[in-house]
């Protein structure tokens, strides 16, 4: 394999979570007043982390969210995640794969610690990631698109960027990847394939995911 390290993003990526959380996220915010619905949540949230809704609300309602804003949605969501989520169709092949061949891989998510562990608990994808293999923005305290996360997340498992590849479904988390030096192949079985043209690569099925490492 060309690389020494695959960094995986988590929603959309290991679960298969966009659809629940963006519906959930459209409803509350239009519950709360900022009509939202589920392509606008897409469009303007899809893979980033909560302070960039939190902002992009205040800048362009003048309006903060509630304070409790974050426990109540994240509280709806591990809700539907328990009922709902599912693994991405075929990305246990891909992890079994990995790591039959010896390859580090993490995740690196927007998301929180507790979301990503609820997630990986839900579907079963708990057995792959133990804590040293988990990486969320709250750990950098700035989300993607700033590499940070990414940056971190290869110091952390001891790769030099250059050495690593990212696996994006979100057009911020493709900035991410590029502003951190590292390969990224974009996923578009959600995303048009328009909005990950800065990818190294792009594919429309897990299943193409090894072939595109080697």
């Amino acid at each position: 394999m060309r690389y020494d390290l695959v960094v995986f993003d988590n929603d959309g990526v290991l679960v298969d979570s966009e659809s629940i959380s963006n519906r959930l996220l459209a409803a509350y915010l239009t519950e709360l007043g900022h009509p939202t619905s589920y392509e606008d949540s897409i469009r303007d949230y899809m893979g980033s982390a909560m302070h960039r809704i939190h902002d992009l609300v205040l800048e362009r309602t003048g309006e903060r969210l509630p304070v409790d804003f974050d426990d109540v949605f994240h509280a709806r969501v591990f809700a539907a995640f328990e009922r709902e989520l599912r693994p991405v169709p075929g990305v246990t092949d891909v992890l079994e794969k990995l790591t039959a061949d010896g390859v580090p891989y993490c995740v690196a998510s927007s998301g929180s610690h507790e979301r990503i562990r609820v997630g990986h608990r839900a579907t079963g994808l708990d057995r792959w990631f133990g804590d040293a293999r988990i990486f969320s923005a709250q750990d950098v305290g700035k989300g993607k698109p700033a590499p940070d996360l990414f940056l971190y997340a290869a110091e952390r498992m001891g790769v030099a960027p250059r050495r690593c590849v990212v696996v994006e479904d979100s057009p911020l988390g493709v900035r991410a990847a590029v502003a951190a030096g590292m390969d990224v192949y974009g996923f578009t079985a959600m995303t048009p394939a328009a909005k990950l043209a800065d990818a190294t690569g792009l594919f429309a099925d897990m299943g193409e995911l090894a072939d595109l490492l080697r």
